[in-house]
């Protein structure tokens, strides 16, 4: 426990745990600074205080992460869990898809400011120490960033062995900090009396409440957190947090702050004024190794995200590569990697400093949060089965406060706000143009298809076709029809193999499905069956491994994977107006994607030998 706790250190809690670089500085010197007085002072320490303990501490750790879908979180899980497939209302169904996907997509937003406003942070720390050295903190910036995403494909098993002892000196020397500053000024821990935050808000009335905007920086990283559970368990994530982060990142808020009531005019950056002069360039290197290993966290909740959207058919399929033979969990997947270091260096480029992207990482997180809130929310009532007058007492109080958030952000739409919604936005229309154009696509297979009892008659009547020695798999999607590439290869080659496997992969709404559970055969008669092949979410499919598993367990005689050919129908789309079902922009979308798809026989791992696709033409 001990030593995952270490290792969930440096993957999951790298994000909430640089935000003191710039969350206090970002209340009083941001896009709507107050003045720091101590009135001001000891009010928005009260605020964050208060933040993380309802926030993080009560929502996120005691209660969202309860919502596990068999060990995995993160909202797609969480939308897996309310199966909105089966809600008998088809309105419902929708509303309740489009937001839950919407909630998703935001953490790919979230993926590219995290990173950039996290090392951006810590390198300015350059221009306190030497002004001169300022012009080099772009270009330094950008070169960590790629040496970040670099790193990736080593996995997070051996980056959170890495990073955690990092994370473990960051949170001690955080913690170390913030006692030499509360030393010099005892009375801020006054601040957490919750009058403090109540009297602030109500004596700056609109300017207070815009300060939670920069308030609520101390919390972004819930929702990766929350994301990213799949990777070590509740346990060693709770551990960590009630035992490390929470009291290192309350004793340096609170010694910051010390440090402003000293000396108001001049703690421009209250992280790095708590630091002594013969310890800025050390802090620095630390801080850029630590929001480095921030960035870390999104970044795996950008792969894992990814991962259920392609097994729950919001996505094309895509490389994943599994970093560990022990924990299904960690992956790393190419595109993404790529995809988001391209739009962090851009950000960097385009915005120029940490405090100009402070508007554009609230908005992300806060939406998200107020979905994760509302889904939270159903599942206690449908999943639960709690007591709705208790339900609706425990999400409501959370709804507050994160919509208080969400309405403070909200001002800042216009100075960086957009970016994280438009992502969003793109990703949803990509993903559910995906998942339409597949159901679009089985319905004309399906219409096209034929009975396979009428096949398996065929082929054994008097006039029946040859047989060989050996296997031949069909992949198709789950319909009672035969399928197109079967059809061809009789009509091409009229010929087929002793044993027929019409094999259908099919994702459940769990993360992983065991073992024992893996398969459904259906002997069909004349050498052919039907197989079933049963995945959770997680789990990336592998088909020679389930032509093993049914020669072992002895479902089908005379079966030998080394005798064993797959065949695949290739579809060539062609978008028409005539037969409806979405609109031709998103027709094109789809069929864009699926030419530049993974092909299924690298997504099935298929043996490169022994796989072959049968091309056909399908307009819809």
């Amino acid at each position: 426990m001990a030593a995952l706790g270490i290792g969930a250190l440096g993957v999951v809690y790298g994000d909430i745990g640089t935000s003191p670089l710039y969350a206090l500085r970002a209340c009083f010197y941001g896009t709507y600074p107050i003045s720091a007085s101590a009135d001001n002072v000891l009010g928005v320490l009260s605020l964050i205080f208060w933040s993380l303990v309802i926030i993080i501490s009560i929502k996120y750790l005691l209660f969202v992460m309860r919502a596990d879908n068999r060990g995995e979180g993160g909202i797609l899980a969480l939308l897996a869990l309310l199966d909105p497939m089966r809600t008998r209302h088809g309105r419902s169904r929708t509303v309740l898809i489009v937001v839950g996907v919407f909630g998703a997509a935001l953490l790919y937003g979230d993926g590219m400011i995290t990173p950039a406003i996290s090392v951006l942070s810590a390198i300015e720390g350059l221009g306190v120490a030497a002004p001169e050295l300022k012009p080099l903190v772009i270009p330094l910036t950008i070169a960590t960033l790629i040496a970040l995403f670099v790193l990736q494909r080593r996995g997070t098993a051996d980056i959170g062995s890495l990073f955690g002892p990092i994370m473990l000196f960051w949170f001690v020397v955080l913690a170390a900090m913030g006692i030499v500053g509360i030393a010099g000024n005892p009375s801020v821990l006054g601040a957490v009396a919750p009058q403090h935050a109540i009297g602030f808000l109500l004596r700056n009335g609109m300017v207070g409440y815009l300060v939670l905007g920069g308030v609520f920086l101390v919390v972004t990283g819930g929702e990766a957190l929350y994301a990213d559970m799949g990777h070590f368990g509740s346990g060693p994530i709770r551990l960590g947090w009630f035992g490390v982060v929470l009291p290192a990142l309350l004793l340096n808020y609170f010694g910051q702050g010390a440090v402003i009531l000293a000396h108001p005019d001049e703690a421009l950056h209250p992280f790095y004024n708590l630091v002594p002069a013969w310890g800025i360039y050390p802090m620095i290197a630390l801080a850029t190794a630590v929001t480095v290993i921030a960035s870390q966290a999104v970044i795996s909740g950008a792969f894992s995200l990814t991962r259920q959207a392609v097994q729950l058919g919001y996505s094309p399929p895509l490389k994943i590569i599994q970093t560990s033979s022990e924990e299904i969990g960690q992956i790393y997947i190419p595109t993404v990697n790529w995809a988001l270091m391209v739009a962090t260096i851009a950000l960097v480029l385009g915005f120029e400093s940490s405090t100009n992207l402070t508007a554009a990482y609230g908005m992300a997180v806060s939406t998200t949060m107020v979905i994760t809130t509302a889904l939270a929310f159903l599942v206690m009532l449908k999943r639960w089965h709690w007591n709705p007058v208790l339900a609706i007492a425990v999400a409501s109080s959370f709804l507050v406060v994160d919509l208080a958030f969400f309405g403070a952000n909200l001002f800042k739409v216009a100075e960086g706000g957009w970016l994280p919604l438009l992502v969003a936005l793109l990703a949803l229309t990509v993903m559910l143009t995906w998942r339409r154009g597949r159901e679009l696509l089985m319905e004309r297979i399906q219409d096209r298809s034929t009975p396979i009892d009428l096949i398996i008659n065929d082929v054994g009547g008097e006039n029946g076709i040859a047989r060989v020695g050996g296997t031949a798999v069909f992949l198709t999607r789950p319909n009672p029809g035969t399928p197109g590439a079967l059809l061809h290869h009789l009509k091409l080659n009229q010929v087929l193999h002793e044993n027929v496997l019409i094999m259908s992969v099919i994702t459940r709404d769990v993360p992983h499905v065991p073992t024992a559970e893996r398969l459904e055969v259906d002997k069909l008669g004349g050498g052919f069956y039907r197989v079933r092949v049963y995945y959770g979410f997680m789990q990336t499919p592998n088909i020679p491994v389930v032509i093993r598993m049914c020669g072992e367990m002895k479902l089908i005689e005379g079966i030998d994977p080394e005798r064993t050919a797959y065949y695949l129908g290739h579809a060539t789309l062609i978008p028409v107006e005539r037969n409806g079902g979405m609109y031709m922009w998103r027709k094109r979308i789809y069929a864009f994607m699926a030419r530049n798809a993974l092909p299924p026989s690298a997504f099935y791992q298929l043996p490169p030998g022994r796989a072959m696709e049968l091309g056909i033409q399908i307009e819809f």
